[in-house]
């Protein structure tokens, strides 16, 4: 299943979208989360930047 998915992101429309990790410090405890999304590549800059 998961071969599949790779393969079809890798061609097609499926280049013009990345997997973007972000890292966020929580106010209350001080531990680090991690947010993850698969965006559109215009929309990279956008997400890094929003909290």
């Amino acid at each position: 299943m998961a071969k599949k998915v790779v393969a079809t992101l890798k061609s097609g429309k499926g280049k013009d979208f990345t997997k973007v990790i972000k890292m966020i410090k929580s106010d209350k405890t001080g531990a680090y989360n991690f947010k993850e999304e698969i965006v559109h590549i215009d929309h990279v800059a956008d997400f890094l930047k929003s909290k």
